[in-house]
């Protein structure tokens, strides 16, 4: 394994591990009055799973900062809020230069890995941060925001979340209109969070490639929050990428069906699953009575591996979730453990080209595609 492991190192200092979704910006929010200075990344951060050093353990080459607002916010107030996540991510990339670097495209990342520094892109995580504007969708790609998640635990009125009650059928016109636009300009549409419908028809209309940021396989964890199999399957005719989370409710069943039991408490004392911030409330007492099962690392493999298997190697990559999460699997604790996944997927049998592609050749692949779709469009509609 040690040898596996020194391979892994060397094939992450040759290609650049991106990472899908990392929420330390709304950490920093909540933990350092979203001041990125006061969080000193430069040196060992105990209350979070991300610091610079750790990225650098990790040989993360490109992440993308979630600019994530709680759904609990909508209209101007998600707006807002969103605006500022997306400030305070690029006031983290100035306080920083000598280590992360804003990357907007493909180039842009091969830019700042080639210099030594992680490239910084951003993904806004649910549609109500654009308060139903395509004006404001427009905005936040100038911003330099890459991805949109179309809802996050909430529907978003046109557009359907996994975990709450079906409302627009998947996606109304006007969602049908905001992923059009977000295909135009160039900003790749995330499915991750929404339901199977919004899937299918997102599917149904999409020209240029889509992602899942951070999402596993349904057919080995039965959580919504997963892809199922036939979606995986449509996912390679689009060319898109899923990025296989780490998050244990959606790795492991047994840890699903912990968060499962502590969802029903949540309900029978009437607070909203859906709301992050009820969860604190009940958690203590109910972890204390019910010990949360251990995910593992080997399953993330397990993942990746099957998403593999029906979608293809050009279809995988990895989107951790960190501090996103409070528990990790195992071995997977925090931003520092990518190495240790590569070393267990040669073990299996990986190869480095595959290895690869999983890392960020195929998401590299998407924002060429998306980018090279962007441009066509612009050159084709009369000035």
């Amino acid at each position: 394994m040690t040898e596996r492991l020194a391979t892994a190192r060397d094939l992450l200092r040759r290609f650049p591990l991106i990472d899908g979704h990392n929420d330390l910006p709304w950490e920093i929010r909540e933990q350092f009055g979203g001041d990125p200075v006061r969080a000193k990344l430069s040196g060992p951060v105990p209350v979070t799973q991300t610091d610079l050093p750790r990225l650098a353990e990790g040989h993360v080459g490109a992440q993308f900062w979630s600019v994530y607002v709680p759904a609990t916010l909508a209209g101007d107030t998600a707006v807002t809020a969103v605006l500022e996540q997306i400030d305070l991510v690029h006031r983290m990339i100035r306080a920083y230069p000598g280590r992360l670097a804003l990357a907007t495209s493909a180039e842009g990342v091969e830019r700042a890995f080639a210099a030594g520094k992680i490239a910084s892109l951003l993904g806004a995580e649910g549609g109500h941060s654009i308060g139903s504007s395509l004006g404001v969708l427009r905005a936040l790609y100038t911003l330099g925001v890459r991805y949109l998640t179309l809802t996050h635990n909430n529907n978003v009125g046109w557009a359907d979340a996994a975990t709450d009650q079906p409302d627009a059928g998947g996606l109304t016109d006007f969602g049908r209109e905001v992923v059009r636009e977000m295909q135009r300009i160039g900003m790749l549409v995330d499915l991750s969070h929404v339901a199977p419908s919004t899937m299918h028809a997102v599917l149904d209309i999409a020209v240029a490639p889509v992602i899942f940021s951070h999402s596993s396989a349904r057919a080995l964890c039965d959580h919504p929050r997963n892809v199922p199999d036939e979606v995986l399957t449509r996912l390679a005719a689009n060319r898109g990428v899923c990025m296989v989370t780490f998050v244990p409710f959606f790795v492991s069943p047994d840890c699903a069906q912990w968060q499962a039991g502590l969802i029903a408490e949540l309900d029978r004392r009437g607070l909203d699953p859906r709301d992050m911030s009820s969860w604190g409330t009940v958690l203590p007492e109910w972890e204390a009575a019910h010990p949360m099962p251990v995910a593992t690392l080997a399953q993330v493999a397990d993942h990746i591996d099957h998403v593999r298997a029906v979608a293809g190697v050009d279809h995988v990559g990895i989107g951790g979730d960190y501090d996103g999460s409070a528990r990790m699997p195992a071995g997977l604790s925090d931003v520092s453990g990518y190495p240790a996944l590569f070393a267990e997927l040669l073990a299996r049998g990986w190869t480095e080209t595959d290895c690869a592609a999983l890392a960020g050749g195929n998401l590299l692949r998407v924002l060429r595609d998306a980018g090279r779709y962007a441009d066509n469009v612009a050159t084709a509609t009369p000035g």
